[in-house]
């Protein structure tokens, strides 16, 4: 063999690798797939997707999000559309689906401008000016709305709610999101507020029915007081919060211990009583009526707490103490010796009711009312949790109203008026990027045209009737498609309407990824290791032919 003619091995053995187009190719389809999966829930006749994890756990739901949270995705292409549709739900609480079929869809325009032989780079630059274009005519086409128009922000919670399982109850469960955000918002300067949405707990209990959920000013607890002589109901409480245990610490080495005499044995527990009654007396001299402790409380701590007739809940979740501390005033004790009645917060009732066949314990008229619990009740637990992810979802973009006070008209009426006006656009800039500002523009009608295939309506025929509608003489540029009659109707007189950051974030998010995958031409994937890692861990790495 000749010199320089012999191979030269850079990678390792095992190692996959894509280059060219077929790296491209791979991602795009990859990325399809993805949006492909959730694209039937979108709208107001979305269907909904039964999922079965590995236990036979069974989810079923028309959340994106939530779909694509449990599907476990392979392909790293599949894996960064799951990520824009995580950051559309922490950022908007709504607008997963649509963030992630746009992107799929901006990749399919993207891929055929490929093949007609436009560089990924001239088609990544021009969706980024389209995208640009797209945020600057989303803010002049949206309108102002006051924080006080209650009927408009029970809108926006019903838009969000429509074609999911709170459907039937939208008007009801609207009312208790709107209240819920009203009672938690905080001003923030001359015209701005702020909505933690952490301060809306939201609780499920199985039984009854969704016009059973209710909305209680402050906190509740899954629990009950962990010895029956307590009380169950304190006025004016004193609350103490404490996220130490309230039992004898174990060794941290193992230690034996000699015993002599049978007196010993009970000297050895008259001290280990001694600690605890130490404790609870501490507790007790502070004037605390309630005790919630985020760790364990020992039975004879249990008795002691009970003789000095106060209600205590062990194991109570971090996010409930956090919770707590911020309504009742109360700081969280680390430290039992050093706790005094500075540290304790107020509660006007601390109260055990019965919901269902369980005690539940409600903490009301705090010193801080800026907590609010809503407890959900429905027929099955499947339906309590769906349930639960439509009203985060109603809080999410109710609360971006509040921030922000912009709206834009729902049902794909947004999206016909800014494709239209990209495709005006696209001339003026000229060029192969013209060729990918009007692929934007198409993308972007993939909203409108899946309401229309979730709703069994001839797409094409819809589109027509949209762009008419927003073209013609005296045009409304508020006209969208009704999904249950299949017309074209004003979308803005029929109170359909949605938060403008959701299709602000949505356009952003899905313009990014689509540019990132576009711009990959090698994927490099290393051999999946054999057999667990010395860490015991199972190993990470490798890209196997498919994306689930």
């Amino acid at each position: 063999m000749l010199p320089g003619n012999s191979p030269v091995v850079i990678l390792k053995e095992g190692t996959q690798r894509d280059s060219g187009k077929k790296a491209t190719h791979n991602n795009i389809a990859a990325a399809k797939a993805i949006a492909e999966a959730v694209r039937s829930t979108l709208g107001p006749k979305g269907m909904d997707k039964m999922l079965v994890d590995s236990m036979g756990d069974v989810i079923i739901t028309n959340d994106g999000v939530t779909i694509l949270k449990e599907v476990e995705v392979q392909h790293p292409a599949a894996k960064m559309i799951v990520e824009i549709a995580k950051t559309q739900d922490s950022e908007c609480g709504d607008g997963t689906t649509t963030a992630v079929i746009l992107a799929g869809e901006l990749l399919k325009n993207a891929e055929e401008l490929m093949d007609k032989g436009v560089h990924p780079t001239a088609i990544s630059n021009g969706y980024r000016r389209a995208s640009n274009e797209s945020l600057e005519l989303l803010d002049k086409i949206s309108r102002k709305v006051s924080r006080s128009d209650v009927k408009t922000l029970k809108s926006i919670a019903i838009t969000s709610m429509t074609g999911k399982s709170s459907e039937a109850n939208a008007e009801f469960l609207a009312d208790l999101t709107v209240n819920s955000i009203k009672a938690v918002a905080e001003k923030k300067g001359k015209n701005s507020f702020e909505v933690d949405r952490s301060n809306i707990k939201i609780q499920k209990k199985q039984g009854g029915s969704i016009a059973d959920t209710e909305q209680v000013s402050g906190i509740i607890m899954d629990k009950e007081p962990v010895h029956t002589d307590m009380p169950r109901n304190v006025k004016k409480a004193k609350v103490a919060l404490i996220d130490a245990p309230l039992e004898i610490k174990k060794t941290e080495i193992e230690s034996k211990i000699q015993i002599n005499d049978p007196s010993q044995i009970q000297a050895f527990l008259d001290q280990e009583e001694s600690t605890i009654k130490k404790m609870v007396d501490t507790i007790s001299k502070s004037g605390a009526t309630v005790l919630i402790c985020q760790k364990g409380i020992d039975d004879l701590a249990q008795h002691f707490l009970a003789k000095n007739n106060i209600m205590a809940i062990r194991r109570a979740k971090k996010s409930d103490i956090d919770a707590l501390s911020k309504a009742t005033g109360g700081r969280v004790i680390s430290n039992i010796d050093s706790m005094s009645k500075k540290d304790l917060g107020f509660a006007g009732l601390v109260e055990v009711r019965k919901i269902g066949d369980d005690d539940m314990t409600f903490v009301t008229d705090c010193k801080n009312p800026k907590a609010v619990s809503i407890l959900v009740r429905a027929g099955s637990e499947h339906v309590a949790d769906e349930i639960e992810r439509n009203l985060d979802d109603a809080i999410g973009v109710v609360s971006l109203v509040f921030k922000d006070g912009k709206i834009v008209t729902g049902g794909g009426a947004a999206e016909i008026e800014l494709a239209l006006k990209l495709r005006k656009f696209a001339p003026r800039v000229g060029g192969r990027e013209q060729m990918a500002i009007e692929a934007f523009a198409n993308a972007i009608e993939v909203v409108p045209s899946t309401l229309a295939e979730n709703a069994g309506l001839d797409v094409i025929d819809t589109l027509m009737g949209l762009r008419k509608s927003h073209t013609k003489k005296g045009r409304n540029q508020h006209a969208g498609l009704d999904a249950f009659s299949g017309k074209v109707v004003n979308m803005q007189s029929r109170n359909v309407v949605e938060p403008l950051r959701v299709k602000t974030q949505a356009v952003s998010s899905a313009t990014d990824v689509a540019t990132m995958i576009l711009r990959i031409d090698d994927v490099i994937a290393s051999k999946q290791p054999e057999g667990p890692e010395p860490d015991g861990s199972d190993g990470m790495g490798g890209m196997g032919p498919g994306m689930m």
